[in-house]
């Protein structure tokens, strides 16, 4: 039993959450400019991990024969029969619940707007079958975290000025180090016409773009975070410290460390950024 449950917590990979979740917190404590309260607290984590679960599930069953063709994916638990489909629509199921309902008691605008994250997230596995740009795709989903957190304190979509750039942000966040981790893939997605910017266009192409890519995202935080306290530019000084060591680690060809570990870093980072300079 311990097992299985281990199993289902690899499939949705459970600790990408982590690195994801301080930015739906982020968003809350902007709006309310301070502590939001035990009650949204937990509810915004059931929430933001039951939305995660249904995106990386969508992705892992939606890809399944893709998968199963790549030798890097191919002993993912679907291709590798580790798990059934009809376990991974449970999940699927499952997680959707928990992300509906504690939508519901958040409010009745985060429940209303629910859907759209759903949509996002089952668009994006399709997307690399027809363009590169589905790296922004992917990081417009996670984008909708700040947002959320903002909708969960007020109750509405009036946002201002500091969450919209640090939302931004986020786009440019994910889009730059999901180019990085495509590049894992870069001869295996040619063979098959799927798409990446490193597909497309080559190794050091993709580099200098996600570069890129993390440098706008560094200017809208700096934006947003002076927008908020002008001592923050403490943290985005260390933020823009971890972006440069990701880079250096991909240069030499360690792309775990810049994908899990600095990236996770960086979103605490930034969560506590504005957490100390409230």
């Amino acid at each position: 039993m311990i097992g299985k449950l281990r199993d289902y917590a690899d499939f949705v990979k459970i600790e990408h959450t982590l690195f994801a979740l301080p930015f739906a917190y982020l968003g809350a404590f902007i709006a309310q400019r301070g502590w939001f309260g035990l009650k949204l607290f937990v509810l915004i984590a059931l929430a933001f991990t039951g939305m995660r679960t249904v995106a990386m599930t969508l992705n892992r069953i939606i890809d399944r024969e893709i998968d199963a063709l790549n030798p890097r994916t191919a002993n993912r638990h679907l291709p590798s029969g580790k798990m059934s489909l009809k376990e991974a629509y449970a999940i699927l199921l499952i997680a959707l619940i928990v992300y509906e309902v504690s939508a519901y008691f958040i409010n009745e605008t985060a429940f209303k707007l629910s859907p759209i994250p759903v949509i996002v997230a089952y668009i994006y596995p399709y997307l690399k079958r027809f363009t590169c740009l589905c790296h922004y795709v992917l990081g417009l989903n996670l984008a909708l975290a700040p947002l959320g957190g903002w909708v969960a304190v007020t109750n509405s979509v009036f946002f201002d000025k500091t969450i919209l750039l640090l939302s931004l942000a986020v786009i440019f966040w994910v889009a730059g180090f999901d180019i990085i981790y495509a590049l894992q893939d870069l001869e295996f997605d040619r063979r098959y016409g799927l798409h990446s910017i490193g597909a497309h266009f080559g190794k050091e192409f993709a580099l200098k773009i996600s570069a890129l890519n993390h440098a706008i995202f560094f200017v809208l935080v700096f934006l947003s975070a002076t927008m908020w306290n002008k001592f923050a530019v403490v943290g985005v000084a260390v933020i823009g410290l971890l972006l440069i060591y990701e880079h250096l680690a991909v240069r030499r060809g360690d792309i775990e460390t810049a994908f899990f570990k600095v990236n996770a870093v960086i979103s605490s980072v930034l969560l506590l950024t504005f957490l100390l300079t409230t």
